[in-house]
């Protein structure tokens, strides 16, 4: 059976009277939150975007093969802007890209606003493209810097200039200019003396290119060398000696600069490796794997390739029934090989050992039709003197070179003489 407990009616009444005030307390949240005005935060952005476009370039420099209109395709340049830049370029300047040229293309956004063709440090061709189009050559302003070095011989020429701290590339021009009628491994003593005047051109404080030699002189063994630079016309440039003799011979004295002569000529020299008396119809330059190796004179090459003890050979055919060989090299340079024409002093190989060899060295050889003979000991043909209706501009150039030279020696006198 179930049964109830009995509740107190005061503890009922208590908890009805809660419950209404409650709900009156409920009832006036209600009324309050409707009565009272709504309250609005409103945020606001403003953006004002302006959008830039941007400025770009692209580099491409030029190779062999290409044209300026498969250039102009890659690099997006529209057909209708081609076309009025090429009917527009009247001075052919454009026809004249070369490879190593360097072009740079500028952009706003996707649009080319211009077209920079660098020729060198100095000249370029400047395309401005807008709503009408430009071509124009720009050359920068060059100023030519003199400068005067002069030195003595105590162990080699080349370490002697460059105590005089005279740049590489001179010292292989005056080894070059010189090299008919000295040889700077054979015949250079202690006490030999030199001076050389050259000019460097800069631009905006740069230097833009290595120098050139205007003039120098050369004391071998009590003997004075001289040489003038002389322009034949525009570009032609040679050098003379102070009587308007070319230095230029039809033969350079060696085909190496600053090696040593490890064995002469000798028709009845012991052979190093067969150890026999075999004939040594040329010279050895002892120098070190990689040197760059000369041809001595313009001509053809007759042969190119690896042969029994002469390891890799290059044969070279001279006019007049003269021929160089050289041997025992590393390889050839890239193009080098039967009836390749080669010019006075043009790389043609490296020195090596290969063939019969105990070291790296060139074996060099020079024959006039079947003879041998000995390439140190041979008097070099000429090349032209200063012709007859040239002879005053020499005069004069000669005349303020000696006076020029005279001056620097008085006022940078060598200190080591």
């Amino acid at each position: 059976m179930i049964g109830f407990k009995k509740v107190p009616i005061k503890s009922v009444l208590i908890a009805f009277l809660l419950s209404i005030f409650l709900i009156m307390l409920l009832y006036a949240d209600f009324i309050t939150d409707d009565s009272l005005p709504e309250e609005r935060i409103e945020i606001t952005e403003s953006f004002n975007e302006e959008i830039s476009e941007v400025l770009s370039y692209r580099i491409h420099e030029v190779i062999d093969g290409e044209n300026l209109s498969i250039i102009f395709e890659e690099f997006k340049v529209p057909l209708n802007i081609a076309y009025r830049i090429f009917r527009l370029d009247k001075n052919n300047l454009l026809s004249k890209i070369k490879p190593g040229d360097e072009m740079k293309f500028t952009y706003l956004g996707e649009d080319i606003t211009g077209i920079e063709i660098i020729k060198d440090s100095i000249n370029s061709i400047l395309i401005e493209i807008t709503d009408k189009i430009s071509i124009k050559k720009i050359s920068k302003d060059v100023e030519l810097i003199q400068s005067f070095k002069s030195g003595v011989i105590k162990t080699s020429f080349y370490e002697a200039a460059l105590e005089a701290e005279i740049p590489d590339s001179i010292i292989m021009d005056f080894a070059y200019i010189f090299g008919w009628d000295i040889d700077f491994i054979f015949d250079i003593r202690e006490g030999d003396s030199f001076n050389v005047i050259y000019e460097t051109p800069y631009s905006e404080g740069e230097k833009v290119k290595n120098g050139d030699i205007i003039l120098a002189k050369f004391v071998n063994r009590g003997e004075t060398y001289s040489a003038n630079r002389f322009f034949l016309n525009d570009n032609d440039k040679e050098f003379f000696d102070d009587n308007g003799n070319n230095l230029q011979k039809a033969f350079l004295r060696a085909p190496l600069d600053f090696a040593y002569i490890s064995s002469h000529f000798n028709p009845n020299r012991m052979h190093p490796v067969l150890h026999t008396i075999r004939a040594h119809n040329g010279v050895d330059y002892a120098a070190k794997t990689g040197s760059p190796v000369r041809t001595t004179g313009n001509g053809t090459v007759q042969y190119a390739g690896r042969r029994n003890g002469c390891g890799n050979e290059i044969v070279i055919k001279h006019s007049n029934d003269y021929s160089t060989r050289y041997c025992h090299l590393n390889k050839f340079k890239s193009g080098i090989k039967k009836g390749t024409k080669v010019i006075q002093g043009e790389t043609i190989g490296f020195v090596g050992s290969t063939g019969l060899a105990t070291g790296p060295h060139l074996h060099y050889e020079f024959k006039i039709g079947d003879k041998h003979v000995d390439p140190v000991k041979l008097q070099l043909p000429s090349a032209e003197p200063i012709s007859q209706n040239l002879r005053p501009d020499f005069d004069k150039i000669l005349k303020d070179n000696k006076l020029l030279l005279s001056k620097l020696e008085s006022l940078y006198p060598n200190k080591n003489e």
